[in-house]
């Protein structure tokens, strides 16, 4: 069976290499086109450098590059990390049809910030799927699910680097030799049980101090790398990234700085203290808390609104 590969960054080049060690012959790959040569996609780079016919993801949207798709694309297409909406006759083109990775146990979360909502939403396990996609968001048929727990200090970072990366690849892996086989399902989706959020952005992303201890320590992980939550200090968004929630209970209001070290601060919330060790603030990188602190002279007693 001759396959083609659709998808992106580390993951798109992750699964192009595991598949060719596999022994899995790969006819065409679609990427971002480098606009700049310096900074190229992996995925796009690997393929370059094993031959590999390539064709920019965008470019699949219209007829000229649909056209050229379907005279390389395999007898299967694997979708590993698409950002694109891409037209349901590009899926259509291979013989087998097309097979997509999703970060989420489906029909749960649907959408492209899934592994954000399962954290932010306080679930003790997430997961993966490989399906068969048609002209909804996520909708089709499944062929294989994974699952993994979400630890109370987990971030969108661990999960998906620690966990659904790796179980990622040998989910798609293990998915083109059912395809090959001839016996991939193709369960339908309990369309009553499906959720769907939007992409994770700023509007989502506000710390409010008030909320639940859990609720903040949740919200804050499942924006972490991106967006990032936020809070506000003297006017300038301060953002917040790891922090650890303890079961410590102090008195005071919500959103009050109760100790400030050189390793971080401590804040305290509505059923426990949140730890706080790595911040940014507006227009600089992301940094120790402690060292934010110190420069800004962030005092015990002060309260984030």
């Amino acid at each position: 069976m001759r396959i083609s590969v659709i998808g992106q960054a580390a993951f798109g080049e992750a699964a192009f290499k595991r598949l060719i060690a596999d022994g899995v012959e790969i006819t065409a790959v679609s990427a971002p086109e480098p606009r700049d040569p310096s900074r190229a996609d992996a995925l796009w780079q690997a393929a370059a450098a094993t031959g590999v016919p390539t064709v920019d993801t965008v470019a699949l949207k219209k007829a000229p590059g649909q056209a050229r798709w379907k005279e390389i694309c395999g007898d299967l297409t694997v979708m590993v990390f698409v950002t694109e909406i891409l037209p349901a006759d590009v899926l259509r083109m291979p013989a087998l049809g097309t097979i997509q990775y999703h970060p989420s146990l489906l029909p749960i979360h649907r959408g492209s910030s899934a592994m954000n909502w399962a954290i932010i939403g306080g679930e003790a396990e997430t997961g993966l799927t490989i399906f068969w996609p048609d002209r909804g968001v996520d909708t089709g048929p499944i062929l294989l699910q994974e699952r993994c727990p979400i630890g109370p200090q987990d971030t969108v970072g661990s999960i998906y680097f620690d966990r659904l990366f790796p179980m990622g690849v040998d989910a798609i892996a293990k998915s083109v030799g059912l395809v090959a086989a001839g016996n991939a399902p193709r369960t339908e989706q309990d369309h009553a049980l499906a959720t769907y959020e939007p992409p994770c952005s700023d509007e989502h992303a506000q710390v409010r101090w008030y909320e639940p201890a859990d609720r903040v320590s949740a919200l804050i992980r499942g924006c972490n790398p991106q967006p990032g939550a936020w809070t506000t200090y003297v006017g300038e968004k301060l953002r917040i990234f790891d922090c650890r929630l303890t079961g410590e209970q102090e008195p005071g209001m919500p959103g009050r700085v109760l100790r400030v070290d050189d390793d971080g601060f401590d804040v305290r919330l509505n059923g426990g203290v949140l730890r706080v060790s790595r911040v940014q603030a507006a227009g600089q990188r992301k940094g120790s808390a402690g060292e934010w602190a110190r420069l800004v002279g962030l005092k015990e007693g002060f309260r984030f609104a």
